[in-house]
This record gives structure tokens, sequence and C-alpha cells, in this order.
């Protein structure tokens, strides 16, 4: 006896098709698809609101990665200047240059951090590699003494 189309509904033009279980998956589209889910989940859960999201800002002083993303959201016409305000110039430029090392030295801090927390709270070092985008704990762990090397020399100082 023929199956009934009940036993087999025809495939739905909308959804999307199947993966092919014998195509490996491709690590940097699982990756840029996390990116968004991932901003997506943290604005949505300590985000939502103006206040949520202030809390992070000082309200007088301009942070340095916040200096450098405007002064390039402003070159490439990302944001718009607002009536008065005066054009991003050579020496906007090189301010914001001057900052790329601050920023930098201030993400591997940030990045030390996290790291460490996550150690804390249990994650595997496999777990923490997945949130990376590394293809193995090992790379984790030695980006993580990397981080830790370089930080450690940033807060001693220059000899």
């Amino acid at each position: 006896m023929p199956p009934t189309p009940e036993q087999h509904p025809a495939p739905n033009p909308n959804s999307a098709p199947a993966p092919d279980p014998f195509t490996p998956p491709r690590p940097e589209q699982a990756r840029a698809q996390r990116v968004h889910a991932s901003l997506f989940r943290i604005a949505e859960r300590h985000a939502a609101t103006d206040e949520q999201r202030r809390r992070q800002v000082h309200p007088a002083v301009l942070a340095p990665h916040e200096a450098v993303r405007l002064v390039s959201f402003l070159l490439s016409g990302a944001a718009q200047r607002e009536d008065g305000e005066p054009e991003v110039d050579r020496a906007d430029i090189t301010a914001a240059l001057s900052l790329v090392p601050l920023v930098r030295g201030e993400m591997d801090e940030l990045e030390t951090g996290l790291l460490q927390m996550a150690r804390g709270r249990g994650m595997t070092w496999q777990d923490i590699a997945f949130g990376l985008g590394l293809g193995t704990p090992q790379a984790a762990r030695q980006r993580y003494e990397r981080l830790s090397d370089r930080t450690a020399v940033a807060e001693e100082g220059p000899e």
C-alpha cells in the first residue's frame, strides 16, 4: 500500500532546506550567526532599557572605545554630524588613532577577566573555545595565557 499524504507531507516551500548530513559544518558561518544571536540575547536580557544601557557608560566622560568608535562612525557616514558640529579633521583622526592602543589594552583586560570568571563558573576550555570561535580547548587556554602575560606586562609598565 503506498504512503498517504499524511505519512509523507509535501515539503514546505517556505521552510529552510534541511542541512546536508554529509557536508561538514562551516565554523565561520556558525560563528557569524552566534554573534548576531549573542548581541540580541545580551541586549534583550541586560540592555533593554536606557537605564540598563547607561550603567556601563560614564555620563560626563567619553570612554576611549567610544571616542574611537564615534570618529570612525562620523568618518564612514554611519553617524551624521549635528548642526554646528565641526567636521572630523586630521587632528581628530590622530587623536582617535592615539587611543587605539589603550582600547586594545582595555579589551585584553576585559577578555582576561571574562575568561577567569568563566573558568571560575565551571566552564571548560572546550566551552570557552566554542564561545571564542577557536578550534580546540588548547587554543583557548593558550589565548588566555598570552592575554594574561600581556596584561601583566601592561600593569607593571615599562621598566
